[in-house]
């Protein structure tokens, strides 16, 4: 394996489909379903950036002044409109809009859309078909509901956070990966989702209460039902599969860079043991010892030293080590695995991750680039019936920008 991101010609060449790196004549799975998305930043966008990668048509609500960034994947493959709810007729607006749709999402504290006069019981009586996804930290209710928060909050009070680093040192953020888009972003995507089959199946329009605690518990439950078995310690860094165990960890190379292994299953740490030429060594017999994981955590720390990342890489991958080098960012989509499968797509120059999951008869379109905030207001009126002199009523009192 040799990576290298080169130059701006190279990363284009990777996409041979288009400037997407895939077809723009598809519709998607989602296509004729209609989500109407407060915009936010985070978690809410992020779902809704799911449902338009598959076909959704996400109408994005803007506020005036909102901020704008081309280059966020999460804000691609939808419209805009900006819409102020406290001038005249704007509150109107988005219940008409409301009305057209398969779906809301939004992303305020427990009660802000009720005081708008646009909560659930307001937006379901006008359409009762309505899916009214709410991504929230804490959930709609429980005694932190109204509290001001993050993601290493919402991990931390699920258990996750105690669990990720290493043994001994105090727990180490994972990004936001777990909280806001893990247990958030992608529950919410997946709670839509069963709440939009289950008005295609004939039951009502609903509240879908998506909380990055409940989440994050949830992305949990192996660690859960191991520790209630009594194969998992409540103890980070000290499982097989939390850097506790010599087999299951990355290690530095001599160039400084960093390689991966999982040999977990006997067959794959005997292979291990044979292409690391450890096959005859008696200390590597004691594999599941919990007591001897850091001596030879030291001892495989020292032969892979031995070594640059790109000379492991030709020695273990591919193979059953269950092996793979640790990249960075910049070089993740030059992988050739990554090639191959168009894992990344570049859109208007910016690479990004590509839509998720793959479907056999219905592949994803190519994301579009996210759009200039307010850009398809007028359009996205009139389809929803405005006139053209509603329109300009909106627009004279402030409400439409």
């Amino acid at each position: 394996m040799r990576i290298a991101p080169g130059n701006g010609g190279e990363r284009r060449q990777l996409h041979p489909l288009g400037p997407s790196g895939k077809r723009t004549d598809l519709v998607g799975l989602l296509s004729g379903i209609r989500i109407i998305e407060v915009g936010g930043i985070g978690p809410g966008p992020f779902a809704s950036m799911m449902l338009a990668d598959h076909g959704a048509d996400v109408i994005s609500i803007q506020r005036r002044g909102g901020y704008f960034v081309p280059q966020d994947a999460s804000s691609r493959s939808r419209r805009s409109i900006v819409l102020d709810f406290k001038r005249p007729g704007g509150v109107e607006a988005m219940r008409a809009l409301c009305r057209t749709a398969d779906g809301l999402i939004e992303g305020f504290r427990p009660g802000v859309m009720e005081r708008l006069g646009l909560g659930p019981e307001v937006l379901l009586a006008d359409n009762p078909r309505l899916v009214y996804g709410r991504m929230t930290g804490w959930g709609q209710f429980g005694p932190l509901a109204n509290s001001a928060g993050h993601d290493i909050n919402y991990i931390a009070i699920t258990g996750v956070l105690h669990a990720v680093g290493r043994r001994g040192e105090p727990p180490v953020p994972p990004v936001n990966f777990v909280g806001d888009f893990g247990g958030g972003g992608m529950l919410l995507a997946f709670g839509m989702a069963a709440a939009l089959l289950g008005v295609r199946m004939g039951k009502p329009g609903q509240v879908v209460d998506a909380a990055m605690t409940d989440g994050s518990a949830l992305l949990a439950a192996m660690c859960y039902w191991g520790l209630a078995a009594g194969t998992y310690h409540d103890e980070r860094g000290t499982n097989w599969c939390d850097g506790g165990s010599h087999y299951y960890d990355t290690y530095e190379c001599a160039d400084g860079g960093y390689i991966s292994i999982a040999s977990w299953e006997p067959q794959f740490y005997a292979l291990l043991r044979e292409k690391l030429g450890i096959a005859g060594d008696p200390e590597f017999d004691a594999q599941q010892e919990e007591a001897r994981w850091p001596d030879l955590k030291l001892k495989l720390a020292a032969i892979f030293r031995q070594r640059t990342r790109e000379e492991w890489c030709g020695l273990l991958e591919g193979s059953d080590v269950c092996f793979a080098p640790v990249l960075s960012m910049s070089e993740a989509p030059f992988h050739p695995h990554n090639i191959a499968r168009q894992t990344f797509v570049a859109v208007d120059g910016v690479i990004q991750p590509a839509p998720a999951p793959r479907f056999s008869a219905t592949p994803a379109p190519g994301p579009r680039a996210a759009p200039q905030i307010g850009a398809d207001g007028e359009q996205i009126l009139r389809e929803a019936g405005f006139s053209a002199e509603r329109i300009a009523a909106l627009r004279d009192s402030g409400a439409l920008a």
